[in-house]
């Protein structure tokens, strides 16, 4: 039996780098998969290409930032393929830039995407889980949460709330057999990261450093967090909670 039959999945920012491949991670392990993303062209794309290949996936449109629009999506979630069983929030934005030329409108965006889009999720989706007394959520936060990186400081100081907020959690709801964990992703190959190195004065010189900073000499890739995702959000993690992860191929190393 695959791990993820009869179970339904919503991954946030669904349709990008990390968030598609985990789409069609927990698509090829049997779940019915709800994708989420402000751009449902790309949300689409994902879906399609999961049923293409024999899988259960529909496209939602979702702006995590919007409360009521955030509700909407999960209702229809819902509508379309009964209980939620593990939520990934996943989506996220990023501005590559020293904290003192970075402007108030930046912050807000960052905050909001970052850390209140992941906030409304599981306000949306606990309950549920609370009710059934069973639930899986994985939080995508990030290395920069962990050690720092220069040039995303509020960035940073999101995730670093989001890995809080998830342990908090997890003592929450411990008791309602709701397992709450974070995967920490370091320099991966996404548009996200070619994004941020669009802002750096030589970004052809940025990416080469991220890449000669990892042990194991390479970007991550989408496929690397999607195989650390599947295994949190499935019954093999059912004894393991408010626990961060670093997918980054050893370029930071926690004990």
């Amino acid at each position: 039996m695959k791990r993820y039959e009869n179970q339904t999945a919503i991954v946030t920012g669904g349709g990008g780098g990390i968030g598609g491949a985990t789409c069609r991670r927990l698509a090829a392990e049997g779940a019915k998969v709800a994708v989420f993303d402000m751009n449902l062209e790309a949300a689409e794309s994902v879906a399609q290409g999961i049923r293409d290949a024999g899988g259960q996936a529909q496209a939602f449109r979702c702006d995590i930032t919007d409360r009521a629009g955030v509700d909407q999506a999960v209702a229809d979630t819902i509508a379309a393929f009964g209980t939620i069983d593990t939520l990934v929030n996943n989506a996220g934005w990023d501005v590559f830039k020293p904290f003192l030329k970075t402007e108030v409108g930046e912050w807000d965006k960052l905050i909001a995407i970052n850390l209140v889009g992941a906030l409304n999720m599981h306000h949306a989706v606990l309950p549920g889980m609370v009710e059934r007394k069973s639930g899986r959520i994985v939080n995508v936060a990030s290395d920069a949460a962990r050690v720092g990186s220069s040039g995303e400081a509020v960035y940073a100081a999101c995730k670093g709330g989001l890995v809080a907020f998830t342990k908090t959690l997890a003592r929450e709801h411990s008791r309602h057999n709701i397992t709450l964990n974070v995967v920490c992703p370091g320099p991966t190959d996404t548009a996200l990261l070619a994004g941020v190195a669009e802002g750096a004065a030589n970004p052809e010189k940025l990416i080469e450093a991220f890449t000669k900073a990892i042990p194991l000499g390479r970007l991550g890739q989408g496929d690397d967090l999607a195989s650390a995702i599947a295994f949190f959000g499935s019954q093999d993690a059912s004894f393991i909670t408010g626990q961060v992860l670093s997918v980054s191929g050893g370029l930071t190393m926690n004990g």
